[in-house]
């Protein structure tokens, strides 16, 4: 270890080089490398935590660039994992970090996460976090927790010596159509920055033992007023005895939903005429969509249904995959017997395979 390089840390009385030394020989596994997961990464990694894991399967978009500031536009299109390894390489060479090029799944969530110290959860979706909270149950991890809306947002620290878990705070999973799409609804670019600081933060000092962390308190900012409110909670001890991982961690919906994944969707593209519904806002679809799509927005699905045939497949999609599930059950609904097929991931996925329009 350089110890210039961290000096003007070292010599904070309040840290010193035993908690250099901790950071130095800590295992930090980050979810998601996006708006959340840059500031934590680039932060974590220039601080000198000695392993640093990445989880992530997405690719570099135009649309991340205003938030997602470790990329450029040169970067587009390519693995956000890849990318970010060589970027923070260039950024600390002393920092040990590991490729996990895969989404977390209930499949890999407990190797996965067996392997570090802690966990900062930095993941856009629900059923993420209620996967990462039980994985770090069962293993006796703490993670540390991050979520955005449109210019506020919050950060706590669950699972932590005993301390209340995600569960406690959150004990059921909404359903899809209560859940809010950063798609739809937006987010302020410097807004991530600011709570994947606050979680780096809340990372060091469970690290290093310095400070007070959030376990038990819930830290609320709304980025237009400025103001900083905590909301504390208790523990259940009944969410601390989960044992195994459910069977299933998507969205609990009322109806059952056939899903076809992006690349085995452009084989069925590529060799027949398929009817696709884009259910995307116009302005989404005019950015990009395929050319034998129909936009009809999922907020006008109630007014336009009869404008799909329903005597053949109807393949649904949005851009992340969330609210072409929301639209497939809707249409379950009104059409009980349809064949309504969501395309998984969305748009973004099929960047990612390189699908032409």
């Amino acid at each position: 270890m350089n110890a210039e390089r961290y000096d003007r840390q070292t010599i904070l009385k309040e840290f010193g080089m035993e908690a250099q030394l901790k950071l130095q020989s800590a295992k930090v596994l980050v979810v998601g490398a996006g708006g959340l997961g840059v500031p934590v990464l680039t932060y974590l990694n220039a601080m000198g935590v000695g392993v640093l894991g990445i989880v992530d399967n997405d690719v570099v978009s135009l649309s991340n660039l205003h938030r997602q500031v470790l990329y450029s536009e040169k970067d587009i299109n390519k693995p956000k994992v890849a990318t970010a390894v060589l970027k923070l390489k260039e950024q600390n060479s002393e920092t040990k970090i590991i490729s996990h090029e895969t989404f977390l799944t209930r499949e890999n969530a407990l190797e996965i996460i067996g392997d570090y110290d802690i966990v900062v959860d930095a993941s856009d979706n629900f059923p993420t976090r209620y996967l990462v909270n039980d994985a770090c149950v069962i293993l006796n991890k703490p993670f540390v927790y991050g979520a955005l809306h449109s210019f506020e947002g919050q950060v706590s620290v669950f699972n932590f010596e005993g301390g209340p878990t995600y569960r406690c705070l959150f004990p059921e999973m909404p359903k899809a159509d209560e859940v809010p799409n950063c798609n739809e609804n937006g987010v302020l670019g410097i807004v991530p920055g600011i709570i994947g600081n606050f979680q780096a933060l809340e990372a060091v000092k469970i690290l290093t033992g310095i400070g007070e962390t959030l376990s038990g308190k819930l830290l609320l900012i709304d980025g237009l007023s400025s103001n900083f409110q905590k909301i504390r909670f208790s523990v259940n001890p009944e969410n601390l005895k989960i044992k195994t991982l459910q069977k299933n961690y998507d969205f609990d919906c009322e109806v059952p939903i056939n899903s076809i994944a992006s690349d085995a969707f452009q084989q069925i593209i590529d060799k027949n005429e398929v009817q696709l519904i884009d259910v995307r806002t116009p302005k989404e679809f005019n950015r990009n969509h395929f050319s034998f799509a129909k936009n009809i927005p999922l907020s006008e699905l109630d007014e336009r249904h009869g404008e799909i045939s329903y005597d053949a497949g109807i393949y649904v999609i949005c851009q992340s995959g969330v609210r072409s599930r929301k639209a497939v059950e809707k249409l379950k609904g009104l059409h009980a017997n349809a064949n309504l097929i969501n395309v998984e991931g969305g748009m973004n996925q099929i960047s990612k395979h390189a699908i032409k329009y």
